[in-house]
């Protein structure tokens, strides 16, 4: 199917051509990222608000920005972000024939800007429209604006489109992902697309090329002050970027291992293995059986035996009583009259029925 695909579109060898489970799996990488970072921060802020609560509430810029110079490093050095240079893959300009440029050799300009601010920024924003989308269904839910005014409107027409807007961009990718399958398309992501390049795996003249590159600039000697300053920060950023990729290529099956534990569809299976065993029932009063205090009639207090005034539950087992009754009693006793759990005058809940 992959050299009907690259006779049909013109495309390189299908030896050159990532299948579309490499595709797939390299834009998912970054997403498994961001949720486990995310997770690791609010165990912290929850730890440590004072310290760590500003952290958290900027969580999502203080991402972008080191998103950004790790995108930036990797686009620079290996013509790829980083999940696609972790495949073993590299961006090269469309256009190019067969002819493929080195991974050393950067992209264009143009390609690397749109590269690096679709990878960056896209994901960025789409982020922040989910929340943003979230926050004002719960203002459209607890909303203090009139029903009238033009605000309320607004977001409500925008909160009844976003759906069909949302829908109309996954389909996008969903078509891309099936012209790519097919055979019909370069490009497996819109992205890819809008930024100019296509994906291809890298050969080995690009991996000697790479392991050159790497021996050279640990190798160079400067003198003047400025070249040693950028040297040392180009270090301490290959670095940071060598010791993230390490990290993530050793940490990969257990970033994957979060994320089918805390799945939706595994949360029946995980119920199982975790279920503590089934309580005992609750401790009944010897002198009287539950049964014998529960009325028939919701409505009639478990104690006087009267239709209920000023009805007032317990929080500690949601049975409802008179206020003067369950006063009296827990007051006395300390405990539940129906269930025996030991109950405070906190407990007591006020009710309000629509007719008071």
């Amino acid at each position: 199917m992959a050299e009907v695909g690259a006779h049909l579109t013109g495309a390189p060898a299908a030896a050159d051509t990532p299948s579309v489970f490499e595709a797939v799996a390299q834009d998912s990488l970054m997403g498994a990222v961001k949720p486990a970072l995310q997770h690791l921060v609010k165990v912290l802020a929850e730890a440590n608000p004072a310290r760590y609560g500003s952290l958290w509430r900027w969580f999502d810029e203080i991402y972008v920005l080191l998103d950004l110079l790790l995108q930036q490093h990797y686009l620079a050095r290996c013509s790829a972000s980083f999940s696609e240079n972790f495949y073993s893959l590299k961006r090269i300009p469309m256009g190019e024939g067969t002819w493929q440029p080195l991974a050393t050799a950067g992209l264009p300009k143009r390609q690397h800007w749109k590269s690096l601010l679709l990878l960056v920024l896209v994901p960025y924003l789409k982020g922040k429209l989910e929340k943003l989308v979230s926050s004002l269904r719960e203002e459209d839910e607890y909303s203090i604006h009139p029903p009238s005014s033009s605000w309320k409107r607004f977001y409500r027409a925008f909160l009844a489109a976003y759906p069909f807007v949302n829908m109309t961009w996954e389909g996008w990718f969903l078509i891309q992902q099936l012209c790519y399958i097919l055979g019909k398309a370069q490009h497996h992501s819109p992205l890819l697309r809008l930024a100019g390049v296509r994906l291809v795996r890298l050969t080995a003249e690009d991996i000697h090329a790479l392991e050159t590159k790497l021996a050279g600039a640990t190798s160079d000697q400067t003198h003047s002050f400025t070249s040693r300053v950028q040297l040392a920060a180009r270090k301490a950023l290959g670095g940071i970027t060598f010791s993230l990729s390490t990290g993530l290529s050793v940490s990969v099956f257990f970033l994957q291992f979060l994320d089918w534990w805390y799945s939706s569809e595994n949360q029946e299976t995980i119920k199982s293995l975790t279920a503590l065993p089934t309580p005992p029932p609750p401790v009944h009063l010897e002198h009287e059986p539950s049964s014998a205090l529960l009325p028939r009639l919701k409505t009639v207090c478990p104690l006087c035996r009267r239709i209920r005034v000023n009805a007032t539950a317990l929080a500690t087992s949601g049975f409802v009583f008179c206020y003067r009754c369950i006063y009296s009693h827990v007051k006395a006793h300390q405990r539940c009259p129906v269930t025996g759990y030991a109950t405070e005058l906190q407990h007591l809940v006020k009710l309000y029925s629509p007719e008071s």
